[in-house]
């Protein structure tokens, strides 16, 4: 199947409790439907130095920064697809730039410093991100529970609900069962909208009447300040 491998586009992020998440599903209740697939577990990986270079950085929010992950969509071994994305913000504007590649051949590549997966522009700026940061390697593994909703009458915008994520510093591999530390309340969940123009009229008249505001929020970001930088990373379980 083919698919997308760059995307531009701004994304706002929001911080709701499921009541407003509830209120929000009913907002867009008939312009939008769940995409294709449905809800799905989603896992990261994200790289960075021994001294967390990448998302300090990414905090001191920079008018340009960049992030490296690998991410699946579902359990995945040596041999199944999954995406190297290298995510680019400048100026409010998001970035995403991506490849699909064996779980196995990926990580040998960003990890060991080997060949690139496929002789591509994308590629050539991956491997130039992994080489201009000595001792990058995987860092952080976070999971979460998406719903995706896109527009029916085909237009580009999209929100997604992001809840029960996890974050863990050990057993990086995409076929290891899903638990991890909380950063966030149970009770909470991350909408994020994601726009290549302006905000529709009726989603934003729905933030007004509901008192829904933006949020800067970083999944890895969170995990950072709250379980690394903090100490306090325990890597407690939680199965699914």
């Amino acid at each position: 199947m083919a698919y997308q491998s760059v995307f531009q586009r701004k994304e706002f992020k929001y911080i709701l409790t499921r009541r407003q998440a509830a209120m929000m599903k009913e907002l867009i209740s008939g312009k939008m439907r769940i995409d294709q697939y449905g809800p799905t577990t989603i896992r990261n990986i994200y790289f960075d130095t021994d001294d967390y270079k990448v998302i300090r950085e990414s905090l001191e929010k920079p008018v340009y920064k960049e992030k490296l992950r690998v991410r699946s969509y579902s359990y995945a071994k040596a041999e199944d697809k999954v995406f190297i994305e290298l995510k680019k913000k400048y100026n409010g504007w998001g970035y995403k730039r991506r490849i699909q590649a064996g779980n196995a051949i990926s990580m040998e590549w960003l990890c060991e410093g080997g060949e690139s997966p496929e002789d591509s522009q994308i590629a050539r700026e991956i491997t130039y991100f992994r080489d201009r940061l000595p001792g990058l390697s995987p860092k952080v593994f976070l999971t979460y529970e998406r719903e995706a909703y896109e527009m029916t009458d085909g237009s580009a915008f999209r929100v997604t609900f992001d809840t029960n994520i996890l974050g863990r510093e050990t057993d990086m591999c995409f076929s290891s069962g899903i638990y991890g530390t909380p950063i966030l309340s149970p009770e909470l969940v991350i909408m994020e909208l994601k726009i290549d123009g302006a905000i529709p009229l009726w989603m934003a008249r729905g933030l007004d009447d509901h008192f829904i505001v933006r949020s800067s929020f970083s999944k890895y970001g969170e995990y950072y300040m709250n379980f690394i930088r903090s100490g306090n990373n325990e890597d407690q379980a939680f199965p699914a």
